[in-house]
């Protein structure tokens, strides 16, 4: 079957288009929730607004963590010339959105058009185009509507602390490439939900009893702090895995992270996935991660005692326009299912 009719890309592809910056996650979650429901699972919900199943298993539980929520930004004020100030939701270079196209979403429900660019957009029109810092307090939106004013603005139902999400801009390549924003973290999502579906149709029988759990505040550092189901003994995240500098990852293979910003992960389950992967022939790599933070970690702050361990797809420009391949959302797929199969 050519991976463009693959279940995991598909779901990809649906994923990304679904605007969920953190605090706004709603209607991705309701996608992941009806699709673990027609694979014949019972999802459940935290009071936070994340969802979590258990895919079947018996003995020592475990967790495996994705997040479902990805950067983006918010409507700080409403400028006096139609524009409209932003603050960001999560940690990214602001030269990396602009120029990017948005969507605005009210708070009554209305979706408007528009794109992100500095408050000097034109290098025939401002001298300082070129040098001007790029930082919030210098980027606005452009609206796609006719509006000179804040009353302009205030009549069209937009206010302060109205989401902005931005376009992924998707794009499957011939050669296996998936091209977008937000494969962080959703190449991970939909990597979870293909071991759910591999699980209900009988291609996996597991060794033990397995979670999924799908966070939803993850780029603001409070995803996974609540609502690991209690009887969890490890926890994964299945996140992205970087790629540049002197790291081995690369968009082909599986990432076992076995130290990032919070420190290291546990020794004993980066073995035990380092042998798993080795067993089952999947392409993988050992990094460090220095400016890196997971699920786990918030788990682990918020005071969980769990075996914990991080793995994701190579994912390269984190935090920009994202790039991965198929093999590395196969790779993953092998590693969790050989860790976790009977």
């Amino acid at each position: 079957m050519n991976y463009k009719e693959e279940y995991v890309v598909k779901k990809l592809v649906d994923l990304v288009r679904i605007p969920s910056p953190s605090g706004f996650t709603e209607k991705v979650i309701k996608y992941i929730s009806d699709e673990l429901s027609r694979l014949g699972y019972e999802p459940q919900f935290t009071n936070k607004g994340a969802c979590y199943v258990c895919i079947g298993g018996k003995g020592d539980p475990v967790t495996l963590a994705a997040h479902v929520d990805t950067l983006g930004a918010m409507v700080k004020s409403l400028k006096g010339n139609g524009r409209l100030e932003i603050t960001p939701i999560g940690g990214y270079m602001m030269n990396s959105i602009e120029g990017e196209n948005c969507e605005i979403h009210t708070k009554a429900g209305k979706i408007y058009t528009g794109t992100i660019q500095t408050i000097a957009p034109s290098v025939h029109v401002f001298e300082n185009a070129r040098k001007l810092e790029r930082k919030a307090s210098n980027m606005e939106v452009r609206l796609d509507e006719i509006v000179k004013s804040r009353e302009d603005l205030e009549k069209l139902g937009i206010e302060t602390g109205d989401f902005i999400s931005f376009d992924p801009r998707v794009v499957v390549t011939e050669s296996g490439f998936v091209k977008s924003r937000h494969l962080d973290d959703k190449a991970s999502v939909a990597i979870l939900l293909a071991v759910a579906k591999d699980v209900s149709e009988g291609k996996l029988k597991l060794a033990r009893k397995t979670y999924l759990f799908f966070s939803n505040y993850e780029e603001v550092g409070h995803g996974a702090s609540s609502g690991i189901p209690k009887d969890s003994i490890e926890v994964i995240s299945v996140d992205m895995g970087a790629v540049g500098d002197t790291l081995g990852t690369d968009e082909y293979v599986v990432s076992i992270c076995a130290k990032d910003s919070g420190g290291p992960y546990d020794s004993r389950l980066v073995r035990k996935l380092v042998e798993k992967a080795k067993e089952a022939d999947v392409d993988y790599s050992v990094d460090i991660y220095p400016f890196y933070g997971s699920d786990v970690e918030a788990s682990l702050i918020a005071g969980y005692d769990v075996v914990f361990g991080l793995i994701g797809p190579g994912v390269e420009a984190s935090h920009g326009y994202e790039r991965t391949h198929y093999k590395a959302l196969e790779n993953t797929i092998k590693l969790i299912e050989a860790y976790l199969k009977d």
